[in-house]
């Protein structure tokens, strides 16, 4: 009993003590409410665990919480063909804008990648002019975003500036119809060298829709809706800037096993050579025909009955067509006859599996 007792006071005590601690942790929390003690997270470490840097909109890859949100949409599908489809695109490009500009220009690709549209849009650095382009023979469309950089450079090589200087940008004021049209030259020119890259999978036309400076104006998808995006630079000596194509998933749909392809003209499933070789054999294989004279259905007793000299009487009539089988199944009708002492059937009529189906 005095154990008992004893055991009783040590409990006691014990949540005394559980009780003295929790007090203590409140009169901390109070504290740290007041400043005392208390570590917070200063603007930029805040961004940096969302994972809102400014360094990660440039491109790179994202980090903290962003990035395990967006980590099942980073790697949503992977469509090797595209990264020939756009190498194919900076070749002619850089052809193109050289004829364009007669200057020397170098495209280079910077990265592929997917992103929602959204999170895009809301990251595209203004001012900038977003061509609306549509795929004709897709009947859905996609984006072309040329950044303030490459916009002024263009207009400052068009229209005679002077090399090694670079171009002179005018922030705060709306882009000039002839900045705009000298753009859309370029714009033109782009949408062609990107219908060129996708000839070799599937012939599609890019038309320019139109061109638009307030990211609102040009939406073409939900913002949750997956994209493949595509950086491009284009350097003009000293000038140059940025181009970034914005194609849908679903603008993308109509050519999906295409753009699955590892290499061009990839087959899924299926190698001519061995369908070629085994058509071949399987005109060489022998098969054998049974023609039944008749049928009759008899019971197991009357069977067990039978004796040598036994006579069976069949109903089939020399008239009637006797029916050729394979194994189980019926393949041929036709008419009976005899010749050179054999009896013979010519075959009239193909008894098709689905019919005999239904018997």
């Amino acid at each position: 009993m005095a154990e008992t007792e004893e055991m009783t006071d040590e409990e006691k005590a014990m949540m005394d003590e559980w009780e003295s601690m929790a007090g203590d942790d409140d009169s901390t929390d109070n504290d740290a409410g007041e400043g005392t003690n208390a570590r917070i997270l200063n603007q930029d470490e805040i961004d940096s665990l969302l994972g809102f840097d400014d360094d990660m909109m440039g491109g790179e890859e994202s980090s903290g919480i962003m990035a395990l949100i967006n980590s099942a949409m980073v790697n949503y599908e992977r469509l090797p063909m595209l990264d020939i489809v756009f190498d194919r695109l900076v070749r002619l490009m850089s052809t193109s804008l050289r004829n364009l500009t007669s200057d020397n220009v170098e495209v280079s690709l910077d990265q592929v990648s997917t992103v929602r549209f959204g999170d895009y849009m809301n990251s595209i650095p203004l001012p900038a002019m977003l061509s609306v382009f549509k795929a004709e023979e897709w009947d859905n469309h996609g984006l072309l975003v040329v950044d303030s950089a490459l916009i002024y450079s263009v207009v400052d090589v068009l229209l005679g500036g002077r090399k090694g200087t670079p171009a002179i940008r005018v922030e705060g004021r709306p882009y000039t119809t002839i900045e705009t049209k000298l753009v859309e030259r370029m714009v033109g020119v782009s949408l062609s060298d990107l219908s060129s890259a996708f000839d070799p999978l599937s012939p599609v036309s890019f038309t320019l829709d139109r061109m638009e400076t307030n990211p609102r104006f040009a939406t073409i998808t939900q913002s949750g809706n997956a994209c493949v995006l595509a950086r491009l630079r284009v350097d003009m000596g000293d000038r140059g800037g940025r181009v970034e194509i914005l194609i849908p998933y679903a603008t993308l749909e109509p050519i999906r096993e295409l753009l699955l392809q590892m290499f061009m003209g990839e087959k899924f499933g299926r190698d001519s050579i061995w369908e070629t070789h085994l058509t071949h054999e399987l005109y060489k294989t022998d098969v054998q025909l049974q023609a039944v004279l008749g049928e009759k259905t008899v019971s197991l007793d009357e069977m067990l009955n039978w004796k040598v000299g036994t006579r069976i009487m069949f109903s089939t009539q020399t008239e009637d067509e006797l029916e050729l089988r394979c194994g189980h199944f019926p393949m041929f009708k036709g008419p009976v006859g005899q010749k050179q002492d054999h009896i013979a059937v010519r075959i009239e009529r193909y008894i098709p599996p689905d019919k005999e189906r239904e018997r």
